[in-house]
């Protein structure tokens, strides 16, 4: 198993990154751009960021954390249609090929992740101190999510066509809803206790709190994502398993 999944991340690596640097520097420019962007706009309508004064730390921790739930769900969700011709060898299952294309992109994200943020602790005015478990317990939370979501979405995406374009519009406003641009605690009580049943905000807030020595929010639950987490994996590996055939070979 461990060789199959090793095959699967190199072919996943030549695929997605090619043979040379260039592809590993543009997955490194992607989020620095989208950060700069949202710093350059917000430095301008604001005096400072919710949290710290360096507005591009406060975007990094909200969108590095959602980027990766996205990047696992995304790659997961297509695991199977992507390796689908190599699923007829025996040594080749479904599983092996959501493990390999999680593993990969889960190492990829957080090695880009931490060198933007030890690289943004470096010149950053603002007083942090990076809290190494806890800013894992949000890549953890992130990648069990992804996981959890994308192996669900495997199946119904492969079942129901119309369900990949409704996932797309669903996901649209996430980047909105997750907390990203402002802190939970800024928001009304009301609104507060809407978006607390969005996981991502607890993984955005879990990652806050490993970088900024100050903040300590209440709201997280990370039992909550977990659950969230292992339900959707446990009943997306089930259909998987019971419809193993129908979608090998219909």
């Amino acid at each position: 198993m461990g060789r199959t999944i090793a095959a699967l991340m190199l072919r996943e690596m030549s695929s997605t990154y090619g043979r040379s640097t260039g592809g590993y520097i543009w997955a490194l420019i992607e989020p620095i751009s989208g950060i700069a962007f949202l710093t350059a706009v917000f430095s301008l309508a604001l005096r400072s960021p919710s949290i710290g004064d360096s507005f591009a730390l406060y975007y990094a921790t909200g969108m590095l954390p959602l980027g990766l739930f996205r990047q696992i769900s995304a790659k997961t969700a297509s695991a199977i249609r992507y390796s689908k011709p190599l699923l007829g060898y025996p040594r080749v299952t479904f599983i092996d090929t959501i493990i390999a294309r999680t593993l990969l992109n889960s190492l990829t994200h957080m090695l880009i992740s931490a060198m933007l943020i030890g690289g943004m602790v470096l010149i950053s005015p603002s007083f942090v101190f990076l809290n190494i478990p806890q800013m894992g317990m949000s890549f953890l939370m992130a990648i069990s999510l992804g996981l959890g979501i994308g192996t669900l979405n495997c199946f119904l995406f492969w079942r129901f066509d119309w369900w990949r374009q409704l996932w797309k519009v669903l996901m649209r406003p996430l980047f909105i809803i997750s907390c990203v641009l402002y802190s939970f605690e800024d928001l009304p009580a009301f609104v507060q206790d809407i978006l607390w049943w969005n996981p991502i905000v607890h993984v955005v807030g879990q990652m806050r709190m490993g970088v900024y020595a100050t903040y300590d929010p209440t709201y997280i639950s990370f039992i909550y994502v977990f659950v969230i987490s292992l339900g959707t994996l446990s009943l997306g590996l089930t259909l998987l398993n019971r419809y193993h055939d129908d979608i090998l070979y219909k």
